[in-house]
């Protein structure tokens, strides 16, 4: 047997759908097996990928063992001559593998092929080639220096920038996301080192296979092989920049030291480290304390200043007759800002991502509550509505400059528009299956139709793919879908580098159930399949969920001698009514106990309007009524069955 291919997989099932369909046109004219190690995914991948690829041999890990276990795990088992440890994020071109196993053969002295990887907007990430670390290397990462420098000899050598991305090169650490090693040289080096649980232990393996001798006496060496390119979305679940990364990251690369370094380097090496972890950390928390809690704490500071500056320019170069309360502006300011705060928060200014639309719709929902309340208050107690006008304004100008810099500085990301133009560049039959999927996901992308291999071949084309670039000028194009029947891998990886920027790529390949992809090379990637339909999982609807279960507790206490009347069980119904109040329950759950939907609250009714207790129809009748209720919701469907099972509610 030729090739061995190793994936590890966890909890990325629809990118490693993607992938094992691109690896298997890979092996079309080579003799190889595909072994994949589960490491206790939870995402029901066992389910979703066994029945998909009979032809991949599978192994299901009750535990998480960690990357490098896991491949040792594959590796026991691989009969190859070439061993490829394969990232599950990733899509390899046909011809791949067979330009890879040729370099080995014109190649003795080859101990361990990386190659050229680009990020899913076809953007060269620079980790294909590295330098080992060094405390030189890493103080000019740490300082800044490589970044001003990306390809200096001296300043860049982390990512080895002095040598050209388009040429092969000896180098000396390959990425994890694709090494292919002779079998005959991980004999000797015994595989990964499974001390590193995550990160690290590619450096490691890279490491000992150039201090591993050849068949001629000297030493292996690692190549970058240039002739082939292959996408890494980066879909795994740690993210750089948490806190999680940070730790995982840089004790792979103590442990690195401690185990190859020795006597007054190795204690340099271990400083920075230090000095790293300590630097990184402290920025990862400032960047998710803002993410987190502190925008919402800089925006109250915002529009409270806001309004006290107003107020003072008012007040002194505009009304300068009139003498405002200090008591009565001590009340209100906070007041108002707290107003803000809210209508803000529920009209979705808060969500992962930040758009300017956003801002500028949670601003006008907040003014205008402000604005109806201010006119609702006594004449007596009114100040100023300019006050009020122009405070929001500079609020809305200052916040806007903000999240500007926070842009700028990559705490914050910028959320594309959820409506926007796609299209789709496939044949008939996987265009259908690609705009059927949308819909059944209830994604509201809109399709602007199908680019075909050329024109002649149908009518209802936009164009061929050789006008693609002319598209995405000519309409407002954000979002291109490729799919697999109409080019071929390696035809859509050359495409998606010559595309301008500002376009989002999703891919899909044919027979697969799922579109994936990816924006960022930092951050984990995002996908699209049949099971992403459920509205519930909204941030909006759940939040509008939990405030109309508080409102309606509160209305129901409010009127309390209504509810004494006409329930049955007055004691039982507002003991119900504190338990959602205190958010132990909702007023609507589901009906039977399943694991395949969102999770939400124990209702006090459920999705057939009636208390479990009295639910009496099969479990496959209300397993249907939960699917119907998760994926169609909205608040208004909750108040509907409030007011059709009110008289359970005391149940």
């Amino acid at each position: 047997m030729q090739l061995s291919i190793i994936i590890v997989n966890y909890n990325v099932k629809y990118f490693l759908e993607q992938c094992l369909c691109s690896v298997l046109k890979a092996c079309k004219n080579i003799d190889a097996e595909i072994l994949v190690v589960d490491n206790n995914s939870n995402d029901g991948s066992k389910e979703f990928l066994s029945p998909q690829f009979p032809l991949v041999h599978f192994t299901w890990n009750s535990v998480n063992v960690g990357f490098a276990k896991a491949n040792n795990q594959a590796l026991a088992q691989a009969k190859g001559n070439y061993v490829l440890f394969l990232n599950p994020d990733t899509i390899v071109p046909e011809d791949c593998f067979e330009n890879c196993i040729s370099f080995f053969e014109s190649h003795p002295d080859a101990g361990a092929l990386g190659i050229r990887m680009i990020d899913g907007t076809g953007k060269f990430l620079k980790e294909s080639k590295r330098a080992f670390p060094s405390p030189l290397t890493s103080l000019f990462k740490l300082s800044g220096f490589t970044k001003l420098f990306p390809h200096s000899k001296i300043f860049a050598r982390y990512h080895l920038g002095h040598l050209s991305e388009n040429e092969n090169h000896e180098v000396d650490v390959l990425a994890g996301a694709y090494m292919m090693i002779p079998k005959k040289v991980l004999d000797v080096t015994a595989g990964f080192d499974e001390t590193f649980f995550m990160y690290g232990e590619d450096v490691d393996l890279s490491y000992r296979i150039q201090k591993t001798p050849a068949d001629n006496g000297v030493n292996y060496k690692n190549y970058y092989f240039a002739d082939s390119t292959i996408i890494h979305f980066k879909g795994e679940s740690t993210k750089k920049g948490s806190l999680n990364y940070v730790k995982l990251f840089y004790s792979a690369m103590s442990l690195f030291v401690k185990k190859h370094y020795s006597g007054s380097r190795a204690g340099v090496f271990n400083f920075l480290i230090q000095i790293g972890i300590f630097l990184r950390a402290i920025l990862s928390l400032i960047g998710k304390f803002i993410q987190k809690i502190g925008l919402p704490v800089l925006d109250a500071g915002i529009i409270f200043m806001s309004f006290w500056c107003i107020k003072y320019l008012w007040s002194t170069f505009i009304r300068k007759e009139v003498n405002y309360s200090p008591n009565m502006l001590i009340i209100a300011f906070p007041v108002f800002t707290v107003i803000f705060l809210m209508a803000s928060y529920y009209s979705g200014l808060y969500d992962k991502g930040f758009k300017q639309s956003q801002l500028s719709r949670s601003t006008g929902m907040a003014a205008l509550v402000l604005l109806s309340g201010y006119a609702l208050l006594p004449e007596n107690i009114r100040f100023s509505r300019g006050i009020l006008v122009f405070g929001i304004a500079m609020a809305f100008i200052i916040m806007s400059l903000l999240r500007w810099l926070l842009l700028q500085w990559g705490i914050l990301s910028r959320t594309e528009d959820t409506y926007r133009q796609t299209i789709v560049v496939a044949g008939e039959k996987d265009f259908n299956t690609v705009t059927e999927l949308m819909h059944k996901a209830g994604m509201p992308e809109k399709v602007l139709g199908r680019v075909n291999d050329s024109l002649t071949s149908s009518s209802k084309a936009l164009g061929s793919i050789h006008q693609l670039n002319h598209l995405i000028t000519r309409y407002p194009v954000k979002e291109i879908v490729f799919c697999e029947d109409l080019l071929s891998f390696k035809e859509i990886i050359t495409t998606i580098q010559q595309l301008p920027g500002g376009v989002r790529n999703k891919f899909h390949a044919s027979g697969s159930s799922s579109i994936v992809g990816s924006d960022n090379k930092d951050i984990s990637g995002e996908y699209l399949s049949v099971n992403d339909k459920y509205t519930i999982t909204n941030p909006i609807n759940r939040r509008n969920k939990n405030l109309l279960d508080a409102a309606v507790a509160i209305i129901f206490l409010l009127s309390f001698p209504v509810h004494l009347v006409l329930q049955k069980k007055p004691l039982r119904f507002f003991k119900n009514v504190f338990t959602v109040l205190f958010m132990q329950k909702t007023w609507i759950g589901y009906a039977a106990i399943t694991d395949k939907l969102p999770p939400i609250k124990k209702g006090i009714l459920t999705s057939t309007t009636l208390p479990a207790s009295l639910n009496d129809l099969p479990v496959e009748s209300l397993l249907l009524s939960d699917e119907w209720y998760a994926t169609y919701y909205s608040a208004a469907t909750d108040v509907k069955k409030i007011i059709r099972g009110y008289k359970y509610l005391g149940f």
